[in-house]
This record gives structure tokens, sequence and C-alpha cells, in this order.
């Protein structure tokens, strides 16, 4: 199965965008290009429309003029310029009719009342030849049309003049009714492309977030499981392989990721096993020291003197101390590994810190503290056992730092989807610069000295240990007196 790599998913899925938005930035200019191109050649069709009913309306009023003059001067010249400017108008009309097929009628009317005007002139010519003729005299131009057949040559020339300036008239709206019918077409045409480039737009920016949700989510999904791996083998658990899908270059680092979990996982057996071996080998010299101090202490050797009972005494403390140390660096370690193994169930908080206050109420009373619960919150799934080892430790430290008559309080409360537990006392507190490291094994911190001889530096590790192996978090909280811990527990621990 073909796998990309992150770089190469990464620079497709920018390609792939980019060649989207490309394609409709692409089709929105041929649109924009062809709404142009049908706008120029419509607007030079219209002008072209609007030149030819100009021209066809000048041309027919120089035939009407030219008509006219040569119903009174009967100059041949006259009729020449009518023949003229109806050749023209005829052109004009030529160029209306097939830009207009439903003016044809009106344009075969034009045609017929122009050549009846042009036979009328013809008529009026000849009658005035005839006129000359028969009177003995050539027609000179200056006379004018006599005779009782002159009015009726008149009205045969004036009428279809004026039936022609109608039907130009006639031509002129019809060409503007096609520019306008033009311009309308052009404005719906506008917005069904304006509409559908919309629509482009919004298509491709939804393909483009998907494709780019869709990439960051294949992409980003072995990132968080790197993350989730990290934190893992941060809090020394190397049970749960790693395995790393997407791209191949992180499912390689993936790999190498679970071999350094095997790896940190030997190590931790190897460190494990030396520090029980180690222990081992020091405990038995260690009791055969302790013994034959006894033994000196007893006397069996001979009376000692009040300096060698100091020194024997001095042994024998520091011995016990070794003896203390060796035994508490053990049970943190089974704690360390006993922390990775929950068995959670439904716990009630409030209960199962009120069960501990009740315990550890002798160890109250003995240092005169008060110890209180209050608040509550939903269940959380837990491992009661190792959480009441916890609340126990935490609680434990909170009355033995705490002076005689003052109170204990531990407040529990809902807190987003899980609870939230503090624990408040009147002791020394916590340094600002040692509130990281005060859950460290065996660090006590620079306050310890206020109240000399309790603890060990192990009770707020272990409980930093179980907690964490929760899901959770335990902190110090700044506080004007005293100490504050908080301990967070998400609802699906």
């Amino acid at each position: 199965m073909l796998r990309p790599s992150f770089r190469t998913a990464l620079l497709a899925s920018y390609l792939a965008i980019v060649g989207i938005l490309a394609a409709v930035a692409a089709s929105g200019w041929l649109s924009l290009e062809q709404f142009a191109r049908n706008s120029r050649e419509g607007g030079a069709a219209a002008v072209a429309l609007s030149s030819a009913v100009q021209q066809l309306g000048e041309r027919t009023v120089d035939m009407e003029r030219s008509a006219r003059q040569f119903l009174v001067l009967e100059d041949t010249i006259l009729r020449e310029r009518f023949a003229a400017a109806h050749a023209k108008a005829v052109g004009a009309l030529a160029q209306l009719e097939t830009a207009l097929p439903d003016a044809r009628p009106i344009a075969h009317e034009w045609r017929t009342l122009a050549e009846r005007t042009r036979n009328a002139l013809a008529s009026v010519a000849m009658d005035g030849q005839v006129r000359a003729e028969s009177a003995g005299m050539m027609p000179t131009g200056s006379r004018r049309p006599v005779g009782a057949d002159a009015p009726d040559a008149t009205r045969g020339v004036t009428a279809p003049l004026a039936r022609l300036v109608e039907l130009n008239d006639a031509f002129a709206l019809r060409v503007r009714e096609r520019i306008d019918a033009y311009n309308l077409d052009m404005l719906e045409a506008l917005d069904r492309k304006r509409e559908a480039l919309a629509g482009q737009i919004v298509a491709a920016i939804v393909l483009a977030l998907a494709l780019a949700a869709l990439t960051g989510w294949w992409l980003l999904r072995p990132l968080r499981r790197f993350e989730r791996a990290i934190a893992e083998l941060g809090d020394n658990r190397f049970d749960a392989p790693i395995a790393v899908g997407g791209p191949s270059d992180l499912r390689q680092l993936g790999h190498r990721m679970d071999w350094l979990r095997l790896r940190l996982a030997e190590l931790e057996a190897n460190r494990n096993r030396v520090l029980r071996h180690v222990s081992h080998e020091l405990k038995t010299p260690l009791s055969s020291l302790r013994e034959g101090v006894a033994l000196l202490a007893d006397g069996v050797l001979g009376r000692l003197s009040p300096e060698q009972r100091e020194v024997t005494g001095i042994l024998d403390h520091n011995a016990r101390a070794l003896q203390e140390r060796i035994e508490q660096l053990l049970d943190y370690n089974a704690i360390q590994f006993d922390a990775r193994r929950l068995e959670l169930r439904p716990t009630a908080l409030s209960a199962l810190a009120h069960q501990v206050a009740a315990e550890l109420q002798l160890q109250a009373q003995a240092r005169k503290v008060r110890v209180t619960v209050s608040g509550d919150a939903p269940p959380v799934a837990a491992d009661a056992g190792k959480l009441r080892i916890a609340l126990s430790n935490l609680l434990a430290n909170a009355i033995n730092f705490s002076p005689e008559g003052e109170e204990v309080r531990m407040q529990i409360s809902a807190q987003g989807g899980g609870a939230r537990i503090d624990c408040c006392d009147g002791g020394p507190g916590v340094a600002p610069a040692e509130e990281k490291r005060i859950f460290e094994p065996f660090f006590q911190g620079s306050r310890r000295a206020q109240r000399p001889g309790k603890g060990n530096g192990l009770g707020l590790a272990i409980v930093r240990e179980f907690v964490t192996a929760h899901g959770g978090s335990v902190e110090v909280v700044r506080a004007t007196t005293g100490a504050h811990f908080r301990i967070e527990l998400p609802n699906g621990a």
C-alpha cells in the first residue's frame, strides 16, 4: 500500500487546495471574458441598428425633400438625388430587415411605398414632358406643373412619403425595444453568472476546507499519538505498544519510538533488578552490623565505658536509619510498579475521604489537630484502594506538619467533567521555589526544619504516582498560610 511521506502529503494537499481555488478563479475569469465579449458584440449590434435607423430616417428626409422640390421645379437632378437617397435607404432597410426578422412586413411596406413614390415622380416627369412638347417648348426646370392632373400627382407623391416617415418611426421603436430587450437579457445573464460564480466559490471553499480538515486529521492524528506516547514514557508506562499511522516517515518514527519504549522498559527492569539485588546485598551485612552493635551494647564482649556506649548508640541509630531508608526505597519501587495496575470502578470521593479521615483520627487526636471533610462530587472511575493510599498520605502529611490546635480541611467539589480535592493545613507551607520538587522522592523541603522528625519524603511522591496513574494531576496552590494541595481527577480516568 502506497503511503506518502509527511512532506509529500502536505505539499499535495497544498497543491490540491490551490488547484481548486485556481480552477474557480479561471472559471470566473472565463465567464467574465465571455460576458465582456457578448457585451461588446451586443453593443456593436445596437450601434449598427441605431445607425441604420438614423440613416434610414435621414435618407427618407432627403427623398421627401427631393420629391417635393421635383414636383415644383421638375428638375432631373432632383430625381437623381431622390434615386440616390432611395438606394442608400434601401441598404439601411436591408440591414434592419436582417437584424429584425419580425419587422419584415414593415420593410416590405416601406419598399412598396418608396417604389410607388418613385413611379409617381416618373409619371410627373413624363406628364411635364408631354405638356412641354404640346406647347412647342422644352422643359426648362423653372416651370410649375399646371393642369387638372397636378394635384393628383402631388398627392401620389406626398401621401406615400408621409407613410414612410411613420414606418421609420415604427423601425425606431422596434430598434429601441430590441436594445432594451438585449440590455435586459445581459442583466439577467450577468445575474446568472454572478450566482453561478458565487456557488462555485462557496463549493470551492467548502471543498478546500474539507480537504484541509481531512489532511490535517490524517497528519495531526499521528502527532497527537506521539504526544500521548511521550507522556506515557515520561510516566514510566512501558506496557502499551506505540503504533503510529499516517505518513510513511511518521510511521517509521513511531517504530523508532516503540523501540525506545522497549529499551526504556528493559532499562527500568534492569534498574529494579539491580535495586533489589543491591538492597538485598546491603541488608545482609547491615543486619550483621546491627547484631554486632547490639552485642557490644549488651556487654557480651565486656563492660563498656560511657564513651563506648555513646559510640555504640550512635552506630545503632545510624544502622537503623540506613535499614529504614533501604526498606522505604524498596517499598517506593513496589508502589511505582503497583501504580500501573488499576482496577477502575465508580468511586464516591466523599465517602472515601471520610473513611480516610476516620482511619487517621487517632493520629489527629495525638497531634491535637481537627480534621474536617466537606463537599461532594459525582462518582469517578478510580481504583478505590490506591486512591485511598494517596488521600491517606496527603492527609497524614497535613496532620504531621500542622501545629497543635490547627484544623486540616479536605474539600471535595465537581470540576468540569471530573472532581477536585483540596487539602489545606496550618503548617509551615511550601516554599515557592520548591513547589515543583516537593513531589520528588525523599525531598522534604527547606521548611521541614520547622517540624523536625516528621515524614520521610515519600508521602507526596506516592500521592503523585497514584494520582498520575489515574490520569489526574496534583499541584501546590499558593496560600497565605499553611500548605494547600489540589488533586484533580477526570471522570473517565
